[in-house]
């Protein structure tokens, strides 16, 4: 049983909430909110709220009068935010993170948020109960200019693990863990990532659409939390040339009765039928979902050699470097990690085309090539045949080629979301490669 509107209603009462955000995302993950007093209230909890659509990337019309869209509460994202998280001395805050409907009610086909619960039930008509998926975002901390602007300036020289003397960004870290554990998140890991100035905080795993509702609330506190310390953090995939960037490894399963349907104890590494179908919709969709799951032009400077970050279609149930891999631990925790996407992406869209893209090898039966189990950079050409091994696409560009061609991914963002998604990003890589970069100046201007 879910909440109900007076669940919420006296639990606002009761913390005495005086200001009420209506949270969602835009198509490119931006999250976006309208702030209530108590007096609006009950209208918000109606689902009544009207905003326009045309002033949100990704939900404008070309007619005037279908402009006006109504936000509907998930009355189980009720979040009451923490003391300092919001500092204003008019009153508790809370959030509730909702669908984007039509002025009658209908879901608007347009919203990230539904572009996966669409996919959630296709999963569903196959006789799955959920799709589980952990996060383990990865992110920068860097110092602010006297005027208040992010640098790229950490003062920290610690590598992955390392137990370093603190500074603001371990303290910063240690806050978002306390911030994010008081807003119900269960942080299973907090640690210095590999490069300087880098961090990853993760938090268990949850049903789909809860990750991904997770996700969006955890970029603000990150965010939030690091402002507070005079710190700009951000979720950019490769801020600095010559230190790896930050990706966000996804953890996958599926799960049918009750038990997980990626383990079986007489196949092959363990792994079930539905397992292997999985990851080959996955080696067979990646090409086409990348301009989703790394959707910056920089996304593309991270996925280079020699960063710890995977550059070819490969999956291993054990290696590091591949695309795919299948950690040890099996029974209930059997998984796939996907390690492409980075926290750039919109949560919702990424995981969507992860799901259309597993739900694909599932429909037709799909098996992968040999997994590999030694450095898929070490491969000889042979090798590469063998174990059906290719390139991801380079560029932002090649990524928005790849999925122009696949079928599969554009049908399961919806007209709505593909047209407006690639609009943008044409737009983006448009102006990246007609603009004139330092480097060019640098390079050619006096020898040529």
């Amino acid at each position: 049983m879910g909440r109900s509107k007076a669940d919420l209603l006296g639990e606002l009462k009761a913390r005495n909430v005086q200001f009420l955000r209506l949270q969602f995302t835009d198509i490119l993950g931006i999250n976006k909110a309208v702030e209530l007093p108590v007096a609006q209230f009950e209208k918000a909890l109606d689902g009544e709220v009207v905003f326009d659509g045309n002033s949100i990337e990704g939900f404008g019309r070309n007619e005037v009068e279908e402009s006006d869209m109504l936000l509907r509460p998930d009355y189980d994202t009720l979040l009451v935010y923490p003391e300092g998280l919001e500092p204003t001395p008019q009153g508790t805050v809370a959030r509730l993170i909702c669908d984007v409907t039509d002025p009658n009610g209908k879901p608007f086909e347009g919203d990230p948020r539904q572009v996966l619960k669409r996919q959630l039930e296709r999963l569903s008509q196959h006789g799955f109960d959920n799709f589980y998926v952990g996060a383990e975002p990865e992110f920068f901390l860097f110092a602010r200019s006297p005027e208040g602007s992010p640098t790229t300036q950490t003062f920290d020289r610690a590598g992955y693990f390392d137990l370093a003397p603190t500074d603001r960004g371990e303290e910063a870290r240690r806050d978002m863990v306390n911030t994010l554990a008081a807003l119900g998140f269960q942080i299973e890991a907090a640690h210095h990532e590999g490069a300087p100035g880098q961090h990853e905080i993760d938090f268990k795993y949850a049903e789909a659409l809860k990750t991904a509702d997770d996700l969006t609330t955890f970029k603000f506190v990150v965010k939030r939390v690091a402002i507070h310390h005079g710190l700009h953090a951000t979720f950019m995939p490769k801020p600095v040339a010559g230190i790896n960037g930050s990706g966000m490894h996804l953890h996958l399963s599926l799960f049918k009765g009750g038990q997980n349907a990626f383990f079986d104890p007489q196949g092959e590494y363990e792994l079930s039928s539905t397992a292997l179908s999985f990851i080959a919709g996955l080696l067979e969709h990646t090409d086409g979902m990348m301009a989703v799951t790394n959707p910056l032009v920089n996304s593309y400077k991270r996925l280079t050699p020699g960063y710890e970050a995977p550059t070819s279609v490969a999956w291993s149930v054990s290696h590091r470097s591949a695309m795919i891999r299948v950690p040890k631990r099996r029974g209930v925790g059997t998984r796939a990690e996907y390690r492409i996407p980075d926290p750039s992406s919109n949560p919702y869209l990424a995981l969507a085309v992860i799901l259309a893209a597993g739900l694909d090898g599932l429909e037709n039966k799909l098996t992968p090539p040999p997994p590999i189990e030694r450095s898929v950079y070490d491969l000889s050409v042979r090798d590469r045949r063998k174990y059906r091994v290719s390139e991801l696409p380079g560029t932002l560009g090649e990524a928005l080629e790849a999925l122009r061609r696949n079928r599969i991914i554009r049908e399961a963002l919806g007209k709505d979301v593909y047209d407006n998604f690639v609009a943008a990003k044409e737009l983006e890589w448009g102006s990246y490669r007609t603009a004139v970069h330092r480097w060019e100046l640098d390079q050619y201007l006096a020898e040529y």
